[in-house]
């Protein structure tokens, strides 16, 4: 994770101007990129530079108990990690320390990572899944705690802090080597290669995707979520879009429903086709599944926790509603 220079990237710019300009056999005048960009604000720089290093540095100050994690992780961990840590359909997060050597290696929050702070990093930044960014710095201690705490890293009674928690030592401080592939022990080193230095190939293509429509139905439009998170929306009207304007699926996309729910298939919970069939001609169906969808829990589909959607408008919440009551079977 590198940290933003803004005058780094301004002569970036002034320097791709410039080799712009003489490649297409212009005359370059005086300044002509002094319009591009701005300075960035502290504020800015600060919706962005939340990378934590191993040694802790960029930790914020706060404070997080393993008894406080624990209702934390139950509401909005444990549907995709476990009750216990030990993974529904998603990475475990617990079991495996001291198996990454052997014949059957299980990778595992416990078992991997060498830092505890690289824990935190990840929560703040990605977790939970399906509406990241939104725990506090205190929350995020505590769902650290608890996790370390379910690996029988730190006892029960722990409290984290930013001085507290780089002293953590896990089972894999020193377990991290070169000497393999990214994703196979026994796969050829991807960094090792020796830097062409004649005869080079001329058409290299860089390319990062994602499954088709993956990042569609998990965030919705992620020019919409993530401009708060830059500091973006300042003076800049964002379209005004309302319940009656969504269309239900998106609308149950957008809330991360689809992550745990399929139409007519269970996921980590029940198809909507079941959840219609199970509230059938039942006259207070409506207003029941606004409240168990609204507050959360588990019990009444097994043990898998669901997380209370306290995002969507109540409009929101009863045409999702609606949408899931009124789900019938394809043909």
């Amino acid at each position: 994770m590198f940290r933003c220079d803004a005058p780094a990237v301004r002569r970036l710019l002034q320097v791709a101007v410039w080799a712009l300009a003489l490649s297409a056999g212009k005359q370059v005048i005086a300044a002509p990129w002094s319009s591009l960009g701005a300075p960035l604000t502290p504020r800015e720089i600060s919706s962005w530079d939340i990378d934590v290093r191993p040694d802790g540095t960029g930790l914020p100050k706060g404070q997080g108990s393993v008894a406080d994690g624990q209702m934390l992780y139950d509401t909005h961990c444990a549907s995709c990690h476990g009750v216990f840590g030990e993974s529904n359909d998603y990475i475990a997060l617990t079991g495996g320390i001291g198996t990454l050597a052997s014949d059957a290696p299980q990778r595992t929050v416990a078992s991997k990572l060498d830092y505890a702070t690289t824990l935190w990093d990840y929560i703040n930044r990605a977790m939970p899944f399906t509406h990241s960014k939104q725990l506090t710095v205190d929350e995020v201690y505590a769902v650290t705690a608890y996790v370390l705490n379910l690996a029988e890293i730190l006892p029960m009674d722990a409290v984290l802090d930013q001085t507290s928690l780089p002293k953590v030592e896990m089972p894999n401080r020193k377990g991290f080597t070169q000497d393999h592939g990214f994703m196979q022990v026994d796969g050829t080193p991807d960094v090792k290669e020796t830097a062409c230095m004649e005869d080079c190939a001329s058409d290299i293509t860089v390319r990062s995707s994602l499954p088709e429509g993956f990042t569609r139905e998990i965030y919705g439009d992620v020019r919409t979520h993530f401009r708060p998170l830059a500091g973006l929306t300042d003076g800049v009207p964002e379209p005004v879009v309302t319940s009656t304007t969504i269309a239900p699926q998106t609308l149950a996309s957008n809330a991360g429903c689809l992550v745990c729910h399929g139409m007519d298939v269970a996921k980590v919970g029940p198809a909507f086709t079941a959840i219609a069939a199970r509230y059938a001609g039942k006259p207070s169906a409506a207003a029941d599944l606004m409240k168990k969808v609204r507050q959360g829990g588990s019990g009444n589909w097994g043990n898998a926790m669901m997380p209370a959607q306290t995002g969507p408008s109540d409009d929101e919440l009863a045409a999702l509603v609606s949408f899931i009551l009124n789900s019938t079977r394809a043909p």
